[in-house]
């Protein structure tokens, strides 16, 4: 009966020290720590050009790729890219899935009411942008779609939980929304016929509209009274984000000779402007 008693005590112990033990892995405050040792973070992202999208080669690439990448080096850990529903970016942040939300981010913005702020930390934003209304001139003229009023009772397509979402319930009815898992997605929509327009990035209009089998597609208007500020989201309370400002400021003052910083030149390869707020990371030679 001891022997059994004893036994059954073990098993207890080592179940609590189990539970303990996990628990502890998935404090925020010791993200970093749990990164280091396992040598590598994960980021969680779309396909969104310019920021992380495939090559001719099927390899991926972009102004968040390169980014998360340098920080990884500067860091001295890798960087493992996963692909994920955009909609349901703070489950799989939550649930330790992914590291990080790296992937044209709006961080002043908010879903369902709340802030983004008060659901994730954010690291320095780093880019700019606003959101766009695209049509597809092979089947609407472009001016019936030049203004917000004109887009009322509109069908369209957006990606879900994205500033696009945000903008197109106020200027069209939510029943004539289709919600699409990536903004690349809503692109194929309009292409196919299925919607009147739709609402994406100003970045990935300007790389998409007019190129390719996309040739028909133009911007409509551009809506730049909501200026976006992109940044990177970690689980509230991470330990991680001061590590990725930390490698930011390097990657903004590590120019040679005066030239241009790592994060310069990735400005400048991908057609991504620099935030202010990252801009006056720069510390003068």
């Amino acid at each position: 009966m001891k022997k059994t008693l004893a036994f059954v005590l073990a098993i207890l112990m080592c179940l609590t020290a189990f539970v303990m033990t996990s628990c502890e892995s998935k404090d925020p405050e010791n993200d970093w720590e749990n990164i280091r040792k396992e040598g590598k973070f994960v980021v969680g992202c779309t396909l969104f050009e310019p920021m992380n999208y495939n090559d001719a080669d099927g390899n991926l690439i972009g102004f968040d790729t390169e980014y998360a990448k340098a920080v990884a080096e500067y860091l001295g850990v890798e960087v493992e890219f996963q692909i994920i529903t955009w909609s349901k970016k703070y489950i799989e942040l939550e649930a330790g899935t992914v590291d990080c939300l790296w992937n044209g981010f709006t961080s002043n913005s908010s879903d369902d009411g709340v802030a983004r702020s008060e659901k994730v930390d954010f690291a320095t934003g780093y880019a700019n942008n606003y959101q766009c209304v695209v049509v597809n001139t092979d089947r609407v003229a472009i001016e019936d779609f030049g203004n917000p009023d004109a887009l009322a009772g509109k069908t369209c397509a957006v990606e879900g939980g994205s500033a696009g979402e945000d903008y197109a319930k106020t200027v069209t009815d939510e029943s004539k929304t289709v919600i699409k898992d990536a903004q690349t997605d809503a692109f194929t929509e309009l292409k196919a016929g299925t919607v009147d327009f739709i609402v994406v990035d100003v970045l990935l209009a300007n790389r998409k509209c007019g190129t390719g089998d996309f040739a028909s597609i133009q911007k409509a208007f551009e809506v730049t009274e909501n200026k976006e500020l992109y940044g990177i989201g970690f689980r509230k309370g991470s330990s991680f984000t001061a590590k990725v400002n930390e490698a930011t400021k390097a990657l903004m003052n590590d120019g040679e000779n005066g030239g241009l910083s790592t994060l310069e030149k990735l400005s400048e390869k991908y057609g991504v402007p620099l935030s202010a707020e990252v801009l006056a990371l720069k510390e003068s030679k």
